[in-house]
């Protein structure tokens, strides 16, 4: 392991100022707590996976570009806008998603009004949810079943979407993300390809990141694993195994990975 920190337990003489005092203390709290979260992991060899919603948990693509499309009609008047139109923003959060199928179509849109189509979006998706639910991809809840029943493994839902759509999708697919550490786009101020989401889980996890696996479907959500210190297992739901060649393991279904994979990973 590369995470392992030496706690200084004696203050160095360069310590003079109030200042330096407080920023010394700081930063040996913080070596202290890596310590012992890397004791932690090592005595108990824990294993964290980390699980992507859209495109990861289930087949939400195809319903996600077919609300947004009914958004720019119903926004903007704009005709013609298709799925692939969508392909810049998958996985980077619903304003990027918006915006790059604006940029396809040369339609120049504020800040203001991407937001507000954002925000359609999340209610027509929830909706649609909710009119027809959507199944979780073969092997996710097995494999998710399957490691909450072992004291090794610690599970977290992190995604970029809201709460309330997230939710929406999770109960969907019947996952017990009630069970599970959850992190969703509410709390975070960057997305991906910032690890910001994937390194808050894996604190929240109590884990290492190098400890931890995510599961992507979308090139920023592999950079974004990488960039965490994170191991990450890429399916190909949304993409080519060409766009997701940055991942540790590409996979066509999560029928193909088990436990046993991921700790050899």
């Amino acid at each position: 392991m590369s995470c392992q920190f030496s706690f200084r337990r004696k203050k160095p003489e360069s310590v003079k100022s109030v200042k330096d005092h407080a920023e010394w203390e700081l930063k040996s709290a913080v070596e202290k707590l890596c310590n012992k979260c890397y004791t932690l992991n090592i005595m108990n060899k824990l294993y964290g996976l980390i699980f992507d919603v859209d495109g990861v948990i289930a087949d939400t693509e195809p319903v996600n570009a077919k609300v947004t499309i009914k958004v720019f009609v119903d926004m903007f008047g704009l005709k013609g806008v298709r799925p692939q139109d969508f392909a810049g923003g998958i996985g980077k959060g619903a304003e990027k998603y918006v915006k790059a199928a604006a940029d396809v179509h040369g339609l120049h849109l504020t800040d203001e009004q991407i937001k507000a189509a954002a925000q359609l979006r999340e209610q027509y998706l929830i909706k649609a949810m909710q009119e027809e639910p959507l199944p979780a991809f073969p092997g996710v809840l097995e494999l998710i079943n399957a490691a909450l029943q072992r004291r090794d493994f610690r599970l977290a839902i992190a995604t970029s979407a809201s709460l309330e759509l997230s939710r929406a999708i999770l109960e969907s697919a019947k996952v017990p993300y009630q069970r599970m550490v959850y992190v969703t786009g509410n709390e975070i101020t960057r997305k991906k390809p910032d690890p910001e989401l994937f390194l808050v889980a894996a604190s929240r996890m109590g884990i290492l990141p190098a400890n931890c696996v995510v599961f992507e479907d979308a090139p920023s959500g592999v950079q974004a694993a990488k960039a965490a210190g994170a191991k990450c297992i890429a399916v190909t739901n949304s993409t080519t195994a060409e766009n997701l060649s940055q991942a540790d393991l590409i996979c066509d279904s999560l029928e193909q990975i088990d436990l046993k994979t991921i700790i050899e990973l």
